[in-house]
């Protein structure tokens, strides 16, 4: 085991974290979260302002997490009005985690029109049958498919996976991926707009998917996703004049454009912090 002592001035709350819905691979068991990560399966608590874990080590848990920003300094940006207050008061020590793009690329693929547990069994699936086996302090588990790995499967195969119609699109971005190894790489280096239209070539990644992929592993914080939740808060708080049930293309971009005119930078913190506080907060048991 290992420990952290974190940083009294910093806030961290593990929970909130790991279950706000930003990463698909966490499961908290008897006070434990267990999780695969960077190929690593990493066990983890908190308490108080101690974390233990096994699995990995400091650098990579610190890294991974995101402990060396400065969450005060993000919060206090963002904190502009009494809505977002209130969530920044109700999620104080949510971060956001620095997520493998491939990984997090196919998860937000597999993640359109569907819901967290479908998304869940989904990566459980691929990584099970295509993964690398990796031994970790809850036992064997598998680490998310390389993309050659993917791409050598067949699309029938791939659809066993739960993946229904993605099943085209993981098949295709796995392919790409391969051919262009850099492709990450070639993505981080591009300015933002840049980077998510180049994110949106991918067939089956729309502007949400785009936006994820980029405020979840390539740490474009000016991301702001918006779902039905995250609409329906700035419709009720920011711009009343939203119109209809569904989120069209144009109303999409307006939304995350004003956001980040609005929130600045660290829109994409404000985001997670609105969607997290949408209802009682998820503290698992």
């Amino acid at each position: 085991m290992t420990t952290i002592e974190l940083r009294p001035d910093q806030p961290f709350d593990l929970d909130l974290t790991l279950a706000c819905g930003q990463a698909f691979r966490w499961e908290k068991t008897d006070g434990w979260w267990q999780g695969v990560a960077g190929g690593r399966a990493v066990r983890i608590r908190q308490d108080a302002n101690r974390l233990t874990f096994e699995g990995g080590d400091a650098g990579f848990v610190r890294d991974y997490f995101q402990l060396d920003q400065d969450l005060n300094a993000i919060l206090s940006s963002i904190d502009r009005d009494p809505a977002i207050g209130a969530a920044v008061r109700e999620c104080r020590g949510l971060r956001l985690v620095r997520q493998p793009p491939w990984e997090c690329l196919i998860s937000y693929i597999c993640a359109t029109n569907t819901n967290i547990p479908a998304v869940k069994r989904r990566a459980a699936l691929m990584a099970e049958r295509y993964g690398r086996p990796v031994d970790g302090p809850f036992g064997r588990t598998y680490a998310f498919p390389e993309p050659e790995a993917l791409g050598a499967v067949s699309r029938a195969d791939l659809w066993d996976c739960k993946l229904g119609y993605r099943t085209d699109y993981v098949h295709e971005a796995a392919g790409y991926a391969t051919e262009y190894p850099d492709w990450a790489e070639r993505i981080a280096a591009l300015p933002f707009e840049e980077a998510r239209e180049t994110l949106m070539r991918f067939r089956g990644v729309g502007p949400k998917a785009a936006d994820c992929v980029l405020l979840f592993a390539f740490g474009f914080f000016e991301a702001f996703p918006v779902d039905v939740w995250i609409r329906r808060i700035v419709r009720e708080t920011y711009l009343s004049d939203l119109t209809g049930k569904n989120c069209t293309p144009p109303e999409y971009e307006r939304i995350r454009r004003f956001s980040r005119d609005y929130f600045g930078e660290y829109a994409g913190y404000a985001q997670e912090y609105l969607y997290c506080a949408r209802g009682p907060a998820r503290r698992p048991q």
